[in-house]
């Protein structure tokens, strides 16, 4: 059977993965080591994450503004914790001009900073130095913003949208009066990317804690999404972190409260990245490319004129030109279609596969005798292989242009339907001893970044006590030698436990462990 691409999921992933990204235009890596050149197609897919997501952010009061992208090393000073998650992947600038000596172009000695200056890796120092300055009183509070952004986080390994030195995201920054109201907001935003990673990407996901040990560095508590990727392994889609009075008192936030005395603000921030359309990827794509829910579908019909380089032709272009402006009056996904017509000049089949790489929901193919008789032929990506190669169907233009947007509709629930019956098939609650899961992962290959093949049994769900100290220290080597990590702790908990699985001591709430990204 012809497939699109030349590598399959099953005889490597990873390469698999690249092959997609590349095949499907995109992105690709850059003259500057670990970053990316984000192509069109990839950051359409991009801009209707962000609408999405900035339509929600409105939608519950928060306002979008701009920080500097240069921090000053010593605002990161003054929070300790925070210095010590992120000192490994900084960025820092020490001077501020260029200087020609002995024939070689090199900083100025004599324009060093007076302070070094940190690529921004995330901005709550910065955001809070400003909320200093906004914050006097209760009657301030709550302060809602979100800044979109890149950050620069120095990854030496890295792969495209996963893990880049630079990547693309949204952070979101809020003040409080009170550990209820801020704790209140972080999980109001953790729901918020959980409806929109389910609703619009299609890609089901388990909303839980972090244990202590995997908290953003300076939080009280980190909450996140997982998802499941096709070979098994755990991705964080996801994160919302209640950042208690940390950063206040680290940045002097401080409010008169409305009984007069003073206080410092409770924080939070969250956020997410171009890690999403990684997540997209690994979901939903199959051996002939990416699939694209319709939601996120920058082109959710593109229409494809046989071209015979014909007189007849500008006839037929007309007729699908036609097309295109009555599909655009229909909706689908809760928004108008966005539909395109592709007159390039290249075969006909070879413009298909191109289309079938990228993903496109629908292809709708039209030649002299589909515009003679008033049809179209048109294939579902969803549906494009099964086992088998799909037909495509025939259908009158009008009776197509009715039900479009009823077909992209239930092409995305399925979809959603289709990743979530592969998560939970893929859970397991059948371990319940330390042997038993090392049995469980120790089965398969341990996944590096390079290794390929669908070689990841999937997720134990287990219970725990939640260990401190040498015993926490303990749990963390044994998971390390599995290569797995605790991807978080459920809000859906059950109303009892059962032992915990590394201690032996009464469960106090179920965990999931697995590989990750």
């Amino acid at each position: 059977m012809q497939r699109a691409l030349k590598i399959s999921r099953s005889a490597n992933f990873s390469a698999w993965y690249q092959e997609v990204v590349r095949e499907a235009d995109l992105a690709e890596n850059s003259a500057v080591r670990g970053c990316m050149v984000i192509r069109p197609w990839g950051y359409g897919i991009w801009e209707l994450i962000q609408q999405g997501l900035d339509r929600r952010f409105k939608e519950t009061g928060h306002e979008n503004c701009y920080f500097p992208l240069f921090i000053p090393l010593s605002f990161i000073a003054k929070e300790a914790e925070h210095v010590e998650g992120f000192a490994k992947e900084m960025a820092v600038v020490t001077h501020h001009r260029l200087k020609m000596i002995d024939g070689e172009l090199v900083p100025d000695p004599d324009a060093k900073l007076t302070e070094p200056l940190i690529v921004r890796p995330t901005s709550e120092t910065i955001i809070a130095d400003s909320f200093r300055n906004w914050i006097s009183s209760y009657r301030d509070l709550p302060i809602l913003i979100n800044q979109w952004a890149n950050v620069v986080r120095w990854e030496m390994r890295t792969r495209l949208f996963l893990r880049t030195a630079e990547f693309l995201w949204q952070e979101g920054h809020t003040a409080h009066v009170d550990r209820d109201d801020a704790f209140a907001e972080t999980m109001r935003m953790l729901e918020v990317y959980r409806e929109f990673v389910e609703t619009e990407m299609a890609m089901p996901v388990v909303a839980g804690e972090k244990t202590a040990n995997e908290r953003f560095p300076g939080a009280d508590n980190t909450f996140s999404i997982e998802a499941m990727m096709q070979d098994g392994k755990a991705l964080q889609a996801g994160t919302s972190h209640y950042l208690g009075t940390h950063f206040s008192e680290a940045q002097l936030i401080k409010f008169q409260a409305a009984d007069g005395t003073e206080k410092f603000a409770h924080t939070t921030s969250w956020g997410v990245s171009t890690r999403l359309i990684g997540g997209l990827i690994m979901t939903h794509g199959d051996d002939d490319g990416l699939r694209l829910p319709p939601a996120l579908a920058p082109k959710q019909i593109v229409i494809v004129p046989r071209l015979r380089g014909e007189p007849a032709d500008a006839e037929l272009i007309a007729y699908c030109n036609a097309l295109q402006q009555q599909l655009r009056k229909q909706m689908a996904c809760g928004a108008v279609l966005r539909v395109g017509v592709d007159t390039k000049d290249k075969n006909a089949s070879a413009k298909r596969w191109d289309l079938v790489r990228k993903g496109v929901p629908l292809i709708v193919e039209i030649g002299g005798r589909e515009a003679s008789n008033g049809q179209v032929s048109f294939l579902r990506r969803d549906r494009l292989y099964n086992g088998e190669k799909a037909s495509a169907t025939a259908m009158a233009k009008d009776e197509f242009v009715a039900a479009v947007g009823g077909i992209l509709d239930e092409m995305q629930n399925g979809m959603l339907n289709e990743a979530r019956e592969k998560m939970t098939s893929r859970i397991h609650d059948g371990v319940k001893t330390l042997a038993d899961l090392k049995a469980f992962f120790g089965a398969s290959v341990a996944d590096d970044e390079d290794a390929g093949g669908d070689n990841n049994p999937g997720w134990v769900r287990v219970s725990w006590c939640r260990p401190t100290g040498p015993e926490l220290e303990k749990v963390e080597a044994e998971l390390a030698s599995l290569k797995i990590t605790i991807r978080n702790a459920p809000l859906a908990q059950p109303p009892s436990h059962s032992a915990c699985l590394f201690t032996g001591k009464p469960g106090v709430e179920e965990i999931l462990v697995a590989r990750s990204y």
